[in-house]
């Protein structure tokens, strides 16, 4: 009864933050492009270790990542996990400078064992973000003005599941997620001297879909406090549920009221999400160190945008952690644990 009671409460909160993971979490003119900048998987503690959860197990948080991993916990344990982000960035382009603060939640999940050998979790967490907004002056049209603002993003609500198949050695996992959300690109065009008409397009695309993920970890015991874990993952490519919707606005410069000149939607536009593979190798002596190493490679330069299979290049993931404790048992000084992290993305 306790188990479930927490459950309930958890999964409240999760639903009552979708309003807040619908606000931008960046500003950067290159989310203008495809669906945006991606999210990274991995929550506080596995970014934290420069990103790497393929094949970490953990019974101390949750690893998305890899749904495998979710067996690791204790049969006694339950984990919610919240986090929030914040972003300062800084552009500037040679004739101006622009600074721009964001935050928001991120995430939001929840883990706990069913039995010893199956595992459970659930959350929500950000598949990519839009944010910019910017303007240019068109010298070659008088001076006019374009202006260039993009918001939204994907999010990915999941629900997943693991199973020791073998001596707390063997697992695999499966996380079911429904990918939703909209992105929306807005170009105006204001032209001078100021009895012209002035246009403004928008651009939305909506997605509603499932999207699945599979995962595997195999863990081998060197010695009682020593043991490594080889973690494999793969999410299936597809063609998104997805419509486009597209309008122009024209107005007089200097008046607020828009009038509707076109509108349309958009259903055969293919959006597609990409195969991707991935595998990770770790090493841990329990309370003493910790290395682990992720690879992570998705075909994007297949996967279609608005129908068209040429706007994306191939992302690869490299990550790579050493964490090391020098006297685990002293927990009240900062300094007595150490980790360095790196990560890298082509």
């Amino acid at each position: 009864m306790l188990k479930i009671n927490r459950l309930i409460v958890a999964g409240i909160l999760i639903f009552s933050q979708f309003s807040l993971l619908a606000q931008n979490n960046t500003n950067s003119p290159y989310t203008r492009y495809g669906y945006g900048e991606l999210a990274d998987r991995s929550f506080g503690a596995g970014r934290a270790m420069g990103g790497v959860g393929i094949g970490l197990r953990s019974s101390k948080q949750i690893n998305p990542m890899n749904p495998a991993s979710y067996t690791s916990i204790d049969l006694m344990t339950f984990i919610f996990d919240f986090g929030a982000a914040g972003q300062v960035s800084w552009f500037n382009d040679g004739m101006g400078s622009q600074k721009n603060v964001n935050g928001n939640v991120e995430y939001i999940a929840l883990q706990f064992p069913i039995t010893k050998w199956l595992a459970f979790s659930a959350g929500i967490l950000p598949y990519s973000y839009v944010g910019y907004n910017y303007g240019e002056v068109n010298t070659a049209n008088d001076g006019s003005i374009n202006e260039f603002n993009g918001k939204g993003g994907l999010n990915d609500l999941y629900g997943g599941v693991s199973i020791e198949v073998w001596k707390k050695r063997l697992s695999v996992g499966a996380n079911v997620g429904f990918l939703f959300g909209n992105i929306t690109h807005e170009e105006q065009f204001t032209v001078y001297p100021s009895n012209s008409v002035s246009e403004r397009r928008e651009r939305k695309v909506d997605v509603r879909d499932i999207k699945v993920d599979f995962g595997i970890q195999y863990t081998h015991p060197l010695s009682k406090t020593e043991e490594i874990t080889l973690g494999a993952v793969f999410s299936p490519g597809k063609k998104l549920n997805a419509e486009r919707y597209t309008y122009t606005y024209q107005y007089a410069t200097g008046n607020s009221t828009q009038y509707l000149v076109t509108g349309d939607t958009i259903t055969s536009n293919a959006y597609d999400i990409p195969n991707s593979f991935g595998v990770g190798l770790s090493y841990n002596k329990r309370n003493k160190l910790l290395v682990a190493a992720d690879f992570l490679f998705e075909d994007w330069s297949n996967a279609r945008f608005e129908g068209r299979t040429d706007d994306f290049k191939n992302r690869i993931r490299v990550a790579g952690v050493v964490e090391y404790i020098p006297n685990f048992m002293n927990n009240r000084s900062f300094f007595a644990a150490g980790k360095i992290s790196r990560r890298c993305s082509l």
